[in-house]
């Protein structure tokens, strides 16, 4: 597969739809970012790396950390994970707050901002400072020692934090969350403010495209069981409230965040990530959806 001259053709067929979409702009800083923004990189099994565009401009990944600190939240806690979070998607936006009053404050997956704060609730009692801790997780993944989160975004997200406060102080009410809830928002925001580009997420997630080995070192991260059922929540539930339509579209595992990015995985063969900040009505990146469609199309690689 000729992934270079693919994903230059990708780019030029994408260019009347680069720009169109909204960024987010309920997070001030991200939205001082221009729409007009687009990269994307494939990273092959064996190192080999395939970029166009913007694929090497760092980008606040916000809700594609979700996927990093549930793999680190499952390391520490194996399958006692699944009696605090839940695995069914939810139908509902990423920010609601109407499912954990029915469901004593479970919410439905770690993807979905309540199920994230639960993530970052565990790293709070197993690292003393949580946010070092993913950001030093996500330099070994990548190979890139330059990772580190911007500190203007997560205090951007940290001053707009209501919706995720409510949730958090009513996860505490049912016991879901066991510190101090600034502590966890505070994690939580610095994730989601690490910067970045195409090419260093492509590569991190080939962690599970290779079945839970690092290919770069040879570091066995996780069981191939459990890359293979991370892999299938990034399907079901890793595009936020739109994740069934983005399956019957793109048919791979994926990832999004508000901040433009999505990243995808082929199994056994590569990492995909795209970054465009306009984003449809779901949060998900309007060019970035349409691109990894276009991705499957010609390919013909899917999990289908």
């Amino acid at each position: 597969m000729d992934y270079q001259a693919l994903l230059e053709q990708i780019q030029h067929q994408l260019q009347p739809v680069i720009g169109q979409g909204r960024v987010a702009s309920y997070i001030p800083e991200l939205a001082k970012v221009s729409p007009h923004h687009f990269g994307m990189a494939v990273v092959e099994l064996d190192g080999t790396v395939h970029a166009v565009g913007d694929a090497r401009v760092p980008f606040s990944i916000q809700s594609i950390s979700k996927l990093f600190t549930l793999l680190m939240a499952f390391q520490c806690e194996g399958d006692a994970l699944w009696q605090r979070v839940g695995r069914e998607p939810s139908g509902n936006p990423f920010n609601s707050l109407v499912q954990l009053e029915h469901e004593s404050g479970i919410p439905r997956n770690p993807f979905i901002n309540a199920g994230a704060l639960v993530l970052a609730d565990i790293l709070c009692t197993r690292f003393a400072v949580p946010e070092n801790a993913v950001v030093e997780f996500m330099r070994r993944l990548a190979g890139e020692k330059d990772i580190q989160y911007d500190r203007r975004v997560a205090r951007s997200e940290r001053d707009t934090a209501h919706r995720n406060a409510a949730m958090a102080y009513f996860m505490r009410s049912f016991g879901n969350l066991r510190n101090p809830v600034p502590q966890v928002l505070d994690a939580y925001c610095r994730h989601c403010a690490i910067e970045m580009n195409c090419v260093d997420l492509a590569r991190a997630v080939l962690v599970l495209a290779n079945r839970g080995v690092v290919p770069h070192s040879g570091e066995r991260l996780l069981s191939a069981s459990a890359a293979k059922r991370v892999s299938a929540l990034m399907l079901t539930c890793g595009t936020y409230d739109a994740a069934g339509d983005f399956a019957f579209r793109v048919g791979l595992p994926a990832k999004s965040g508000v901040g433009g990015g999505i990243l995808a995985l082929v199994p056994g063969e590569c990492g995909v990530c795209v970054w465009s900040p306009g984003l449809e009505p779901s949060g998900n990146s309007l060019a970035g959806s349409l691109a990894l469609e276009t991705f499957t199309t010609l390919t013909g690689r899917s999990i289908f």
